[in-house]
């Protein structure tokens, strides 16, 4: 199965799977998401704050495509944080989007206890109205997750962190496995580069003759953590799709899981 193809099911979102690799839009142009829906990118990321959201109807239309045949998730900003900014945020992200339904909304910060959860109740009446399909949040640990299940039922379907070989998170992302919550990483190829020069990573590339941040993305996909890499380098943006043809064996995925956490974890 290609990895465009492949998905990550959300446990408590019955019925609704997420692809394995998005797109990320922080920073990015509508020219950047028109390459990306070029190389096959089944699922893009964005939020209130990135201001992007007309970037990836607008790239996506530059391709043929419409954003409902894709797999779009958006975010509440903290200024949106309450019942009646949910919902404000929410219909100028779909108008944006150019859908009458989302397929991922998060809370893209938490906030204290009492805001998070009247910002979590608002998104569940728009999934219960079936306004979205899935909702979740972004940038939580686990006493925040401890928090909002005291005032609700409904456990997100995702947490979406900053998460790559060189900040593992194993505690946050097996805290999120046992409430049946997806890990989504973003930022999967780090921050500046330093990942992408880790020699233990360069090794493994170099023996599949591949790039050290399809390595990392791979590790992420095998890993059943969805990855969404964001560049605007046409070339990185076709690259880090392109994961299909190799795979990492038990011990090279062993060795990554190994390396040293020399950036903050």
């Amino acid at each position: 199965m290609s990895i465009a193809d492949l998905t990550v099911p959300l446990p408590n979102a019955p019925g609704v799977a997420m692809p394995a690799i998005g797109f990320g839009t922080w920073q990015v142009n509508r020219e950047a998401v028109a390459v990306a829906a070029a190389a096959g990118y089944p699922a893009f990321d964005s939020a209130t704050m990135y201001h992007t959201e007309r970037d990836v109807a607008a790239g996506l239309a530059d391709e043929g495509l419409a954003p409902a045949d894709r797999f779009l998730t958006t975010k509440i900003w903290r200024t949106d944080m309450s019942d009646g900014g949910v919902r404000r945020a929410f219909h100028a992200s779909s108008k944006n989007f150019g859908v009458d339904v989302v397929d991922l909304l998060l809370i893209h910060w938490p906030q204290n206890a009492k805001t998070n959860l009247e910002t979590w109740l608002a998104m569940q009446e728009l999934l219960d109205a079936g306004q979205v399909r899935a909702i979740g949040v972004s940038n939580f640990d686990a006493a925040d997750l401890d928090a909002l299940a005291k005032g609700s039922d409904v456990v997100p379907a995702v947490n979406q962190i900053e998460l790559h070989p060189r900040r593992q998170r194993a505690q946050l992302v097996e805290e999120n496995r046992q409430r049946g919550i997806s890990t989504t990483a973003y930022s999967p190829l780090g921050q500046g580069g330093p990942v992408l020069r880790d020699p233990a990573l360069g090794a493994i590339a170099s023996d599949h003759g591949v790039t050290s941040a399809q390595v990392a993305l791979r590790w992420l996909v095998q890993k059943g953590i969805v990855a969404i890499p964001r560049s605007s380098n046409p070339e990185r943006i076709r690259e880090n799709i392109d994961l299909d043809g190799f795979a990492l064996d038990d011990d090279e995925m062993a060795r990554i899981d190994d390396l040293p956490r020399q950036l903050r974890n």
